[in-house]
């Protein structure tokens, strides 16, 4: 991932109606949410909500699909994943029992066995 790009996401996600719009899509994977729910849901006008929607699109953490007269957002889960990876990389600076904490922290949460949530 480039530098911009990660610079977008990280801003993005820097304000609260849009990271707490992106945590909802994550909870809602993979079915996805209509903008009107999303708006409804977190209790922000339609036009606002359409404008951190775009946000974050650009952003390149959410991704939308047109299904009959709505539009379906969903978490892009990639390119959360690439984010997440360009900031681990570069945490350790090439000393990886730095980051050990973090990813042990991290897999009990995120393993398919797992019953804990990964996001609170």
């Amino acid at each position: 991932m480039e530098s911009k790009l990660a610079i977008a996401a990280l801003a993005a996600l820097a304000q609260a109606t849009r990271l707490e719009t992106f945590r909802q899509l994550v909870k809602a994977e993979p079915d996805g949410v209509p903008a009107g729910e999303l708006a409804r849901m977190l209790d922000v006008p339609q036009n606002t909500m359409s404008a951190h929607l775009a946000t974050l699109q650009r952003a390149g953490i959410v991704k939308s699909e047109r299904q009959s007269r709505s539009i379906i957002y969903r978490a892009d889960l990639e390119g959360f994943r690439e984010l997440t990876l360009f900031l681990l990389k570069d945490c350790c600076g090439g000393s990886a029992e730095l980051c050990a904490p973090l990813i042990a922290d991290l897999t009990p949460c995120c393993s398919p066995e797992s019953t804990q949530p990964c996001v609170n």
